[in-house]
């Protein structure tokens, strides 16, 4: 098996607030260190904007794909049958859709054979 090609940026592409889609899945990347050869990778639908009557506007809403997958949504779910993440438009810098996430992984991949041999 090989996989195709491509050039990898230098940067990371995110999804803007703009582009998330109620149902939709995404990914979320960070990092556990400074060097970045250690990522950390969940996988979260979007549930939706504002979900809470108390929320400020531009809350985003991710719930853990296991429970959206079972048609657990936040306003049928109990207190231990969903994870939420809730973020603002402007802290969403390690949300990623399928692609993107992809290539910030290839990249580790790259810069761990080069600092672990």
């Amino acid at each position: 098996m090989r996989f195709e090609a491509r050039e990898l940026k230098s940067y990371a592409e995110p999804v803007t607030a703009s582009q998330l889609r109620e149902g939709e899945i995404y990914f979320s990347v960070q990092f556990a260190d400074e060097s970045m050869l250690i990522p950390i990778v969940g996988t979260w639908a979007f549930a939706g904007r504002n979900l809470d009557p108390e929320d400020e506007a531009g809350s985003l809403y991710f719930q853990d794909v296991e429970s959206y997958r079972q048609g657990v949504r936040y306003d049928s779910r109990t207190s231990d049958d969903a994870s939420f993440q809730v973020q603002t438009d402007g802290s969403i810098k390690h949300i990623f859709e399928y692609e993107r996430a992809l290539e910030l992984l290839m990249a580790c991949s790259l810069r761990r054979k080069k600092n672990l041999g």
